[in-house]
C-alpha cells in the first residue's frame, strides 16, 4: 500500500527540520521521534523500513593502511613514476593482480599480490574499491589547504583523532556518537522484540557503534561474555548463583543502584540468551579453509568473521531484522619493515574476507551482508627509509552480494609528489570523497531513506553525493 501525500509531507518536514542547521545535537534530538514514526512507515514499505534482513560489517584497520600499495597503477608510464617515488616500498609490476575494469574506464591498475584471495570477487563483481576517501569537514582544494582558508578535520594525522572521526563522521563536533550508533538509533524499531543490541562488536569498544539509545554489545570470537562460575546446576557455586539473583532482584531506591542492577540483569539475560541460541548454530570452522593455520587455528580476522557469520545465522532466533557488526585488525602503523608486515596483514585480511563472503554465498546470505573496510588514514607515498608515515585519503574495499563490484568508485589521486593532490612533499593525498559519502551509500542500502540521511550523517549536505552507486537495492 502506498503512503498518502500527508504522510510523505510529514516525513519530509521532519527530515528537513532535523538538518536545518546541520547541527548534530539537533539531529540527534529528532532521532527518537522519527524512529517511532518509522515504525509506522515500515508497515507501508517505505525505504526506512524494508522487510528483508540485512547485516552491515565495519572492519577497521587500525594504524593506517597503506592504500598506495593496495591499488597500484600498471600502465608503463604511471608504474615507472610509482616505482621511482615509492622507492623501497614499490611492488614489482609483474606481481600485481590485474583488474579488469569496465570498457571505457581508461585506467590500468592492479591489486597487491597478498590480495589474491579477494581478487576473484572483484573480477566477478562482488567487490568494489572506493578511492581516495578520507575525513573531511567539507570539500577542500589544495589551494584552500595551503592558505588555511577552509576548515580541516582537527588533528589530521593523529591516530586516535582520525579513528574517532572515521567512526563518527562528524569531525567538527565534540560529541562522540558513531554513525553506526545513529543508524541503529534510527532503525531499532525494525528489531522490535529483540533484547540483544543491533550493534554487536567482536573487537571491543569502538566509537562507530556508540548511540544515544542503542548500546554496543560485546562478544568475543568464542562467544558471549558471562559471569565466571554463574551456574545454577553446578553444586559448588549454586549458592553463589542464588545469592546474586536475590541481590539483582531487589528493589533499589537510589538511582545509581537501580541502574547498576538493571545493567547487570540485562547482561546476565543477554549472555544466557546468546549462549542458548549459539548452541544451536554450527561453528562453521570448515567455512574458513584459507584462513586456517596448519595447527587448525583461524587467523584473527577469520575468528571474528566466523562469530559474525554465526550471529547472522542466529538472527531469526534473536528477533533481528538488522544487525551492525564491528571487527578489527591492528598493526597497520608500518613505519618500519613495511613490505613484509603489510604483506602479512593484507594476506590475513584477504583470506578471511574471501572465506567469509563465500560462506555467506553458500548459506544463501550474500545479498543480505555487506562488509566494508575503514582505517585511520593512508600513508605517505614516499618512504621514510624503512616504511611510510601518516597521510590522509586512501582506498577502501566493499564486499558483498549486493555490491556493484568490479569497479573503482571515485578518482584515484594524481600520484605525484608535490602534485595537485599532495598536501606537501611526501604524497599525502587530499580526499575527493568524504567518509560521509561512503557511509551514506551504505546507510541507504541498510534501509535509511534519503530524507533521513542527515539524522545519521549530519554533514552529508555539504558534499556532492549521498549515493556513490556501489550498492544495489
Amino acid at each position: 500500500m502506498k503512503p498518502d501525500s500527508a504522510n510523505l509531507s510529514r516525513r519530509r518536514f521532519i527530515g528537513q527540520s532535523a538538518c536545518a542547521g546541520l547541527g548534530l545535537a539537533g539531529a540527534l534530538s529528532t532521532i527518537g521521534t522519527l524512529r517511532l514514526f518509522n515504525a509506522t512507515l515500515s508497515a507501508q514499505g517505505l525505504p526506512g523500513g524494508a522487510d528483508d534482513d540485512r547485516a552491515l560489517i565495519c572492519l577497521f584497520l587500525y594504524g593506517g593502511n597503506d592504500a598506495n600499495n593496495l591499488l597500484v597503477p600498471r600502465d608503463l608510464a604511471a608504474y615507472a613514476a610509482y616505482e621511482r617515488d615509492r622507492g623501497i616500498l614499490a611492488l614489482g609490476r609483474d606481481t600485481l593482480l590485474p583488474l579488469t575494469l569496465p570498457a571505457g574506464d581508461g585506467r590500468d591498475f592492479g591489486l597487491h599480490p597478498a590480495m589474491a584471495a579477494l581478487h576473484p570477487f572483484f573480477e566477478s563483481g562482488k567487490m568494489a574499491l572506493v578511492c581516495n576517501v578520507g575525513t573531511l569537514v567539507a570539500p577542500i582544494t589544495k589551494a584552500e589547504y595551503l592558505s588555511g582558508g577552509a576548515a580541516l578535520p582537527p588533528h589530521l594525522f593523529s591516530h586516535n583523532d582520525q579513528q574517532v572521526q572515521w567512526q563518527t563522521s562528524v569531525p567538527d563536533s565534540p560529541l562522540k556518537v558513531g554513525w553506526g550508533g545513529r543508524l541503529a538509533d534510527l532503525l531499532q524499531s525494525l528489531n522490535a522484540g529483540s533484547q540483544v543490541s543491533m550493534n554487536i562488536s567482536i573487537a571491543g569498544s569502538n566509537f562507530f557503534q556508540v548511540g544515544n539509545e542503542v548500546l554496543q554489545y560485546h562478544v568475543t570470537p568464542q562467544g558471549s561474555i558471562g559471569l565466571s562460575q554463574y551456574n545454577e546446576t553446578w553444586s559448588p557455586v549454586r549458592e553463589q548463583y542464588q545469592a546474586l539473583n536475590q541481590i539483582l532482584g531487589k528493589s533499589y531506591g537510589h538511582a545509581f543502584e537501580a541502574e547498576y542492577a538493571a545493567i547487570m540483569n540485562r547482561a546476565v539475560a543477554n549472555d544466557t540468551l546468546l549462549k542458548a541460541v549459539l548452541a544451536t548454530v554450527p561453528l562453521y570452522s570448515e567455512k574458513f579453509p584459507n584462513s586456517t593455520s596448519s595447527a587448525g587455528a583461524l587467523n584473527r580476522v577469520a575468528a571474528q568473521l566466523r562469530m559474525i557469520l554465526r550471529l547472522i545465522q542466529a538472527r531469526s532466533a534473536l528477533g533481528m531484522k538488522r544487525q551492525i557488526f564491528f571487527a578489527a585488525l591492528g598493526g597497520f602503523d608500518t613505519h618500519d619493515a613495511q613490505l613484509q608486515d603489510h604483506d602479512a596483514l593484507l594476506r590475513e585480511l584477504a583470506t578471511a574476507c574471501a572465506d567469509f563472503h563465500q560462506a555467506t554465498a553458500d548459506l544463501g546470505l550474500a545479498e543480505k551482508v555487506t562488509l566494508f573496510t575503514a582505517s585511520d588514514f593512508n600513508r605517505t607515498y614516499n618512504s621514510n627509509g624503512k616504511g611510510s608515515d601518516h597521510a590522509w585519503g586512501g582506498h577502501h574495499l566493499v564486499l558483498g552480494g549486493a555490491v556493484r563490484g568490479g569497479r573503482l568508485y571515485g578518482d584515484v589521486p594524481t600520484l605525484e609528489i608535490r602534485g595537485p593532490d599532495d598536501t606537501g612533499s611526501r604524497g599525502s593525498w587530499i580526499p575527493k570523497i568524504s567518509t560521509d559519502e561512503m557511509a551514506a551509500t551504505l546507510a541507504r542500502w541498510f534501509g535509511v531513506s534519503a530524507s533521513d540521511l542527515p539524522l545519521v550523517l549530519p554533514n552529508i549536505g555539504r558534499f556532492a553525493s549521498s549515493d556513490l552507486g556501489f550498492m544495489n537495492g
